[in-house]
């Protein structure tokens, strides 16, 4: 589509008051190929050119050619409902268009060529396409990707990252030389003879923050949790035998870990 054609198409919704989601709602597709078409990145087909003429009051050959000025409809929009205002629910489905709902309130709009898109009545939005996937929580776009990697905004990845140092603040060393001194004194449970294994939360713990706020499963210290099964199971049951078996699960626990994390970069 050349931009003069794209200028006209968004002309001629202004002038009739639209915004690109009602537009969107009312010839059954996405807001994002509304925006494409205004930015002369898509064209739209027959059909739905046919539905924007229509929905101008104008022919095609003034909304192709420029023929007349765009003009408004006689109805003005009024965007404030007055108490004899009735919402229809509306729902469409063709091969063609996908499945189209509205409830006057939420607005959901499925099709294989624009994806899916969900609007709520708050102004929250989530789009999932080929274009990737959007997540607005009506003020500004909150997460997205792009090259196949997840984005959030700068805020989100302040207060995770808030909450990581948090997390890290705690005194796990303390905590484990108290469960370490009461265990050996209990004499519980082997006593003192197993409780230096109260040491090995240390690592548990800290690759354990890491591995969830870097959403990153190869970061646990997997490895350590068969340190502590093995030596319980020799220690307290005597099972020396069978229970180094556990190392054997290190392999297929990094290796599923590494399938989860996909391309995701460190």
């Amino acid at each position: 589509m050349n931009i003069e054609i794209a200028n006209r198409l968004l002309q001629y919704r202004k002038s009739n008051g639209l915004s690109q989601e009602e537009l969107a709602e009312k010839i059954g597709v996405s807001r994002q190929a509304v925006s494409k078409w205004e930015r002369a990145e898509a064209s739209p087909d027959t059909d739905n050119l046919i539905i924007l003429a229509e929905v101008y009051g104008v022919t095609l050959d003034e909304l192709l050619k420029g023929e007349g000025e765009p003009k408004a409809k006689s109805e003005e929009k009024n965007d404030t409902p007055d108490e004899n205002t009735t919402y229809v629910e509306d729902r469409r489905f063709s091969l063609k268009h996908g499945l189209h709902v509205n409830d006057g309130e939420n607005k959901v709009d499925i099709s294989l060529k624009d994806g899916i898109n969900v609007e709520a009545d708050d102004g929250s939005h989530v789009y999932v396409g080929k274009d990737g996937v959007h997540v607005h929580d009506g003020e500004k776009v909150r997460a997205y990707t792009e090259n196949g990697h997840i984005m959030v905004d700068e805020e989100i990845e302040r207060n995770r990252k808030k909450r990581k140092k948090i997390a890290q603040r705690i005194p796990v060393w303390a905590i484990s030389l108290g469960l370490f001194l009461a265990w050996g004194f209990s004499g519980v449970l082997c006593g003192w003879v197993l409780a230096w294994v109260s040491f090995l939360l240390i690592p548990i713990y800290y690759s354990l923050v890491d591995a969830i706020y870097k959403r990153n499963p190869t970061h646990f210290a997997y490895p350590v949790v068969c340190v502590i099964f093995h030596m319980v199971a020799g220690i307290m049951f005597g099972e020396w035998s069978w229970s180094w078996a556990a190392y054997l699960t290190i392999p297929i626990y990094y290796g599923i870990a590494h399938a989860f994390k996909g391309n995701k970069n460190d």
